[in-house]
């Protein structure tokens, strides 16, 4: 049976709700085309032109509209699709809606709309996690690797390790089934062959920890003594007047965050209270001070602050204790009041900008692997996972070999690596993985 059968035609509305110039409603299905005719008022549809009529009840015209039509398999979903734009007005979309699933379609489940485009091999599994990377990437550059992904790049990198891998395997089974007609490889050639693959899928996991970086941002503290000037260069880092400057120590009372692009990684920067033991501050600060030190125990990086024109005095080395063990960068502040440089830190004033392009830089090589970052696609935790039950499996087969351990059992561990690597793809997955990747989707993808 054509999976096309399989399924009821669904329905959603396909962009964010609330007051836009375009709103969209997409159906999908074996009805798609007979509900839309039942509410345009052209009369017919042509597939693959755009259309223009009005959406229409019992005669009534509800609005003026775009009406794209495709004819299964050239779609998305690789179903007969239709996508009504109409006005975005909230109520004008939900009514179009509404229409629908009236004359015949049901509301789509998350992600039902890409889940049906990989059912019908229109996308492989991790071509369809990359649509919602690209929906969710908070950096131009995750983006892009994330269009990478959707064009099939990472398809590409563990297709060829699996044809490599599956040329192995049918030659230890050839040389099994047939031992009178086909040699034995050689272990030689299979521990070389094995080390090769491995070393091919340990290349995709060096790029694991910046993926997940690029993927999910880093958070970074600026923390120090009252009047340190961690707001001052919080505002300069984002160029943005948004923490209040005084003289007065404790003037920041709670933690104060923006989200920054620092080279396609996304950055959550975070002002926090100034950190004093001090008997006569009041709750509010005392409060204060607690959400710092919690902040600089989750922070990914510290930024961490001293008045060097004043000094570096015991507060502060009893805040750097806290920190030293932790990834940091020490920023001596107030530079152009100071009589001379700290040798052990970053000179900055916030005031005139001195330095403050130097330190981004250093920002940017603490949170940054150039070449990982460089690379032209990224793996999720998912995909992460089957790389690494992959090369588990390829190092017990490389360890047998080297034993010289029977083939057929060899052949074993190479058939579980490439279960391993299809599960990525998704030729090989399971109800309750497919659930749990579409389930993060909206509603209309």
């Amino acid at each position: 049976m054509n999976i096309n059968d399989e399924f009821e035609t669904i329905t959603a509305i396909a962009t964010p709700l609330g007051t836009g110039g375009v709103g969209i409603v997409r159906i999908s299905g074996t009805k798609a085309l007979d509900i839309a005719l039942k509410i345009f008022s052209a009369g017919n549809i042509k597939t693959g032109k755009i259309n223009h009529g009005w959406v229409i009840e019992d005669g009534h015209k509800i609005d003026e509209v775009i009406l794209l039509a495709f004819k299964s398999p050239n779609s998305y979903t690789g179903e007969d699709v239709v996508e009504i734009q109409c006005h975005g007005g909230p109520n004008v979309v939900r009514k179009i809606l509404d229409l629908t699933v009236k004359n015949g379609a049901r509301i789509a489940q998350r992600g039902e709309f890409t889940k049906r485009a990989f059912l019908n091999k229109k996308l492989d599994l991790s071509q369809a996690e990359a649509v919602l990377d690209l929906i969710h990437a908070k950096t131009t550059n995750f983006a892009q690797k994330s269009a990478n992904n959707l064009s099939g790049a990472l398809t590409k990198e563990i297709a060829l390790i699996k044809a490599g891998l599956t040329t192995l395997y049918s030659r230890i089974i050839a040389a099994v089934d047939f031992p009178e007609d086909v040699p034995e490889p050689e272990y030689s050639y299979l521990i070389s062959e094995i080390n090769k693959y491995i070393s091919q899928i340990d290349k995709i996991l060096k790029n694991a920890n910046a993926s997940n970086i690029m993927r999910q941002g880093i958070k970074i503290a600026i923390a120090g003594c009252p009047n340190a000037g961690k707001s001052s260069l919080f505002n300069a880092l984002l160029n943005l007047e948004r923490a209040i400057v005084t003289d007065i120590p404790g003037t920041t009372r709670d933690i104060i965050q923006e989200t920054i692009d620092i080279d396609g990684i996304p950055a959550t920067l975070i002002d926090t209270a100034g950190i004093r033991d001090n008997t006569d501050i009041d709750k509010v600060e005392a409060i204060g001070i607690e959400y710092t030190k919690n902040c600089v125990e989750n922070a990914d990086l510290i930024l961490f602050l001293f008045d060097w024109s004043k000094g570096f005095d015991k507060n502060d080395a009893l805040i750097y204790e806290m920190i030293e063990n932790k990834p940091h960068i020490k920023i001596a502040t107030k530079a152009d009041m100071a009589e001379v440089p700290n040798p052990e830190a970053i000179n900055i004033s916030s005031k005139t900008g001195y330095n403050i392009d130097l330190l981004k830089e250093k920002i940017k090589e603490a949170v940054i692997d150039k070449e990982a970052m460089e690379t032209e696609f990224v793996t999720n935790q998912r995909q992460q996972e089957c790389l690494l039950n992959s090369r588990k499996a390829l190092s017990n087969a490389l360890i047998a070999a080297q034993n010289g351990e029977i083939q057929d059992l060899i052949s074993i561990d190479i058939k579980s690596a490439l279960i391993a690597l299809d599960e990525i793809t998704g030729e090989v997955i399971t109800d309750e993985i497919l659930e749990n990747i579409f389930e993060h989707f909206c509603i209309g993808k």
